[in-house]
């Protein structure tokens, strides 16, 4: 039987992504679980200028590697180097997102077994402040030369992982270099802990970074499934690398239902407004009506964009959604159309009568103002859906007032329900919003058994 032999790898490059930039340098020692065999270094011409970040850390420049080889002259070696050897590197994924992207580039189809030394050495090596390749070497007494250049690297990257193979009494690298070893995939400085308590439950899932805050939230049916999720393709995108090397933690909060993670997750969303959340910040309504009193004592209504810090009475996705409630209260409530404003539609704004002769009397089209909006308010359901709890001990519960999403919670199923709404004796109100409401109608629909309508 072949012996396993590694490939311990270091790159530099232009930036911080696959996609976008270019390796400087590399450097291989194959390594037979021994000793070192074989050796590899180089510079690399990038074929493009190196950022003067980037020559501040390693101290490449331009000059230095303007006649070294490029990557597609230097790619037969570097593959025939790493093939059927299992590739070694402090954060395995980004020194192999680099060297597999620039390999298919030049026509070789490559892929190999993965060992990460950050992860190794947390298994092996628990309890350390920091995981950091200097902070290791440092901690461990390993000298380390020639910091952030390939060679200096890859030298003390081989002999923390000779250290690492001496002191792997549980057998954690012949585990860990399993095909599909799930540690593998995680992110590099995500405790493995955190990953293996997560349930298969529906619930809502908290990504935190090295400062504990809050850089994604996200929902789930089966918690454990989702967030495993994240961590397996070869996506090499900029955004991908760093949200990956941002995760340093995870928590969670189960749901009873698929329902009330979504409504969580967009609640959580909103309070915390995590960096890498991209979706659901678009989900927001653009327009509302406006009801507003001028000098003159007459209340007017009218349909606008929706204002940062201004409040208004509905919202709506679209304006043309607005212009047709303004006109249904209208014509229902006989207001005059000199006191509203549909917004800058050219046709809406022909509709309008001539805005010549007497006003109507004030109090009285107030009135008419006041009762519309009430209407508008009151026309929409208040109801409860009553779903299966946690547990069998309980029941979780939605309420919707007024066509607006109130809160939720759980009570006992041995609770006695005569009325829906009062449910909201166990409900945790929440801040409504136009998505979450969608949420709660497309589930009503979907499942009309579970919805019980308060009766006026």
């Amino acid at each position: 039987m072949k012996k396993t032999e590694y490939a311990i790898v270091d790159i530099e490059t232009t930036g911080g992504n696959a996609t976008h930039s270019r390796i400087t340098e590399i450097a291989i020692r194959i390594h037979d679980g021994v000793n070192i065999i074989d050796s590899y270094e180089t510079l690399v011409n990038p074929e493009k200028e190196i950022p003067v970040a980037i020559f501040a850390l390693t101290g490449i420049t331009d000059e230095m590697v303007r006649h070294a080889p490029i990557f597609d002259d230097i790619a037969e070696k570097v593959a025939a180097l790493l093939t059927d050897r299992i590739f070694v590197a402090h954060n395995v994924n980004f020194d192999y997102s680099f060297v597999h992207h620039q390999l298919k580039q030049a026509g070789f189809n490559w892929s190999a077994q993965k060992l990460c030394t950050v992860r190794l050495a947390r298994k092996i090596k628990p309890g350390f402040a920091s995981y950091s390749l200097g902070n290791l070497c440092r901690s461990l007494d390993i000298p380390l030369y020639n910091q952030h250049r390939a060679g200096g690297d890859a030298d003390a990257t081989a002999l923390l992982f000779a250290q690492l193979m001496e002191e792997d009494l549980a057998g954690e690298i012949t585990k860990m270099v399993k095909k599909n070893a799930q540690d593998q995939r995680l992110p590099p400085n995500l405790p493995p802990e955190d990953f293996a308590q997560l349930p298969e439950k529906p619930g809502v899932y908290y990504f935190y970074n090295k400062e504990k805050k809050v850089v994604y939230v996200g929902k789930a049916i089966n918690l454990k499934k989702r967030v495993a999720s994240h961590f397996t393709g070869n996506k090499i995108t900029p955004q991908r690398q760093h949200f990956l090397r941002d995760i340093y933690s995870i928590s969670y909060e189960v749901c009873a239902n698929e329902l009330m993670a979504l409504l969580l997750e967009c609640t959580e969303i909103k309070k915390l407004w995590p960096d890498y959340n991209r979706a659901l910040k678009r989900y927001e309504p653009k327009f509302g009506l406006y009801q507003y009193e001028a000098r003159n004592g007459y209340q007017y209504l009218a349909v606008a964009k929706l204002g940062k810090f201004q409040s208004c009475k509905e919202v709506f996705n679209s304006e043309y959604e607005g212009i047709n409630i303004l006109l249904e209260l209208v014509r229902e409530f006989e207001i005059d159309n000199r006191f509203c404003s549909y917004g800058p539609s050219s046709q809406i704004e022909q509709m309008r009568p001539d805005t010549t002769g007497n006003l109507p009397d004030l109090q009285e089209h107030n009135t008419k103002v006041e009762n519309a909006l009430e209407h508008l308010k009151n026309s929409k359901p208040s109801f409860a859906i009553i779903d299966k709890g946690r547990s069998v001990e309980e029941r979780s519960c939605v309420w919707v007032e007024n066509g607006h999403f109130y809160g939720m919670g759980y009570l006992a199923s041995d609770v006695l329900i005569t009325e829906p709404s009062e449910v909201k004796e166990y409900i945790t109100p929440y801040k409504s919003n136009h998505y979450m409401m969608q949420l709660v109608h497309s589930y009503a629909k979907k499942y009309p058994g579970k919805v019980y309508k308060q009766q006026t």
